[in-house]
């Protein structure tokens, strides 16, 4: 019995990986705005609608600020616990470059040079950073692989 790792598109992949990690930041650094209900009257035209319908603006708000909230909330966990899982390099690399609250104003020339101590190379760093995506992307299943491109 064998299991083969599937071979991924390095730039979609990457791209989801940091769309994901994007998605991440504005979720956990961005504070959430809740909905509130209208309590003054429109003036619009409103016709008759079907009568065995009702419809509530309150309760509806209600359910989409706390869906909405505990979606964020589980969404960044998955991400953390996905990091977490990484081996300490690339946790080190993925938290201090994709991670943070100022990531997007930080190059990736910043990490490899002076946040590594010892500072280390261009290449090493581009081969841990795509160990740590190809690891994240099969982790929260947004890989993208070679077969889903050419289709």
């Amino acid at each position: 019995m064998s299991f083969e790792l599937p071979e991924l598109d390095r730039k979609a992949t990457q791209s989801k990986v940091e769309e994901h990690l994007e998605r991440y930041r504005l979720f956990k650094y961005l504070t959430f705005e809740e909905r509130e209900t209208s309590i003054t009257a429109s003036s619009e035209i409103r016709y008759h609608g079907p009568t065995n319908q009702t419809s509530d603006q309150t309760g509806s708000i209600a359910i989409y600020n706390v869906d909405e909230l505990a979606k964020r909330k589980q969404f960044c966990d998955r991400v953390e616990w996905a990091v977490k899982r990484l081996p300490k390099m690339e946790r080190f690399l993925i938290e201090s470059r994709y991670m943070c609250e100022d990531a997007e104003y930080i190059t990736d020339f910043a990490v490899y040079y002076h946040r590594f101590q010892p500072p280390i190379s261009i290449k090493t760093y581009a081969k841990v950073r795509w160990k740590a995506f190809y690891k994240l992307a099969l982790n929260l299943n947004i890989a993208v692989t070679k077969n889903e491109v050419t289709n």
